[in-house]
């Protein structure tokens, strides 16, 4: 018998780094996201009496797969054996996809567009019927494996809310008979910009982890740089894909100086560059160069050229602030979010003073949709303890302690509310 605590690390532990693998080889068994995520769970429980009793497998991803596409294609079985045998009680289905769910899915064969599962399985979660909120939140959910809080969070919605989105795209995937296929290449571009858009939050949910004891979540990190790469060889000729993987190349290469000895979380001013990826930083340049060729940019490529501003710096006196405010005035035109104003006003306080920043942050506050951002109070809360206002300053802490939940965040941020009345 294998140490129950010892099986419980290895299930989690595969959760997070495999979920998103079983997902995509289930789903493509049985062709119904729903089917295949009850499969994966009952995979994942079944791990926990199996690997107790066995011991824990040398590859848990191929036993997890293995074991949720048996039981996926005994479901498969098992409704066929239903329809044949209680035909009078079966509506005719009208066929909207090549694939019908009564063919044996052993002999179905698609041609792969993508060769990578949760590449494709991405591809076919960002379907155009399905609203963005709604493609965004599935594929962060059940691709991804990212949780239905992490996932609101992300998306500066409530759970309950996020919860509703997930369900009702579910349905709307069954209901509709959305087929699962690969779109062909000729479609692939109607659906890049929702792949995009979940990979880059794919990124952001493992750059700063929304909850947990730790920062950093690097097997989101990995996935995303992974998944980017992949659709830059699939889309070689889309510059917001360059874009996009120069961003987040560019973003990551602070990894190892994000952090001090203890793991304490470090301003950009505190980190220690000698630590960051040059490597990293030099093909994101090289990207970026590219990307800002033959035309106006789009916002990926904007961003990386901001991010590769902060990275390129010497030190961080030398960073050109007005240059970053010049770009993300670019970028709000192309995208118009308050968190590109928010990260913008904090460049304007490196320019222009706090003061006039602190405007811009107050006229944010009341567009009221980053309500639940726990960024804008803590930049708030910055701003004013830079202009002496350390009282207003201190409410803005505690209101951004009240909406963070990742440990290391919530350190940094009860230490600076701690240093206001220290000289």
């Amino acid at each position: 018998m294998t140490d129950p605590a010892d099986v419980e690390t290895a299930v989690v532990d595969a959760h997070r780094r495999a979920w998103a693998l079983v997902l995509a080889a289930t789903a493509r068994v049985v062709r119904d996201l729903d089917l295949a995520e009850e499969c994966v769970q009952e995979a994942y429980a079944a791990a926990l009496v199996s690997w107790a009793r066995d011991g824990i497998p040398d590859n848990p991803a191929a036993w997890l797969t293995t074991t949720s596409k048996r039981r996926a294609m005994d479901a498969v079985r098992r409704e066929q054996v239903f329809r044949s045998k209680l035909p009078l009680l079966v509506e005719p289905e009208e066929v909207v996809d090549e694939i019908a769910m009564d063919e044996p899915v052993e002999q179905v064969e698609l041609e792969d567009v993508v060769p990578d599962e949760r590449l494709r399985l991405i591809f076919l979660c960002c379907h155009p019927a399905l609203a963005q909120d709604a493609q965004l939140a599935l594929t962060l959910r059940l691709v991804c494996g990212v949780s239905t809080g992490d996932t609101a969070k992300a998306l500066l919605v409530s759970e309950p809310t996020m919860a509703a989105r997930i369900t009702r795209a579910k349905k709307k995937i069954s209901t509709a008979r959305i087929p699962y296929r690969m779109p062909g290449a000729a479609e692939l571009p109607d659906r890049l910009r929702a792949v995009l858009a979940v990979i880059h939050l794919l990124f952001t949910a493992g750059h700063t982890a929304p909850s947990g004891t730790s920062l950093v979540r690097t097997d989101l990190v990995d996935q995303s740089l992974h998944l980017a790469r992949m659709l830059r060889d699939l889309m070689p000729d889309e510059r917001e894909v360059w874009g996009l993987l120069a961003l987040l190349l560019v973003t990551d290469a602070r990894r190892a100086g994000r952090v001090d000895s203890d793991g304490r979380l470090l301003r950009l001013e505190d980190q220690d560059r000698s630590l960051w990826d040059r490597a990293a930083i030099a093909e994101a340049h090289d990207l970026i160069v590219d990307g800002l060729r033959g035309g106006r940019p789009g916002r990926y490529v904007l961003q990386a050229a901001i991010a590769s501003l902060y990275a390129e710096a010497s030190t961080y006196d030398e960073t050109d602030w007005p240059q970053i405010v010049t770009l993300y005035d670019e970028l709000l035109l192309v995208w118009p979010s308050p968190v590109v104003a928010l990260n913008r006003a904090v460049a304007v306080a490196m320019v222009s003073g706090p003061a006039r920043s602190l405007a811009e942050i107050d006229e944010l506050e009341k567009d009221g949709r980053l309500a639940r951002y726990q960024y804008l109070p803590s930049i708030k809360a910055d701003l004013l303890q830079r202009l002496g206002r350390n009282d207003e300053a201190a409410i803005a802490y505690r209101h951004a302690l009240e909406l963070t939940s990742n440990e290391a965040e919530r350190a940094f941020l009860a230490d600076r509310l701690a240093n206001l009345n220290r000289p």
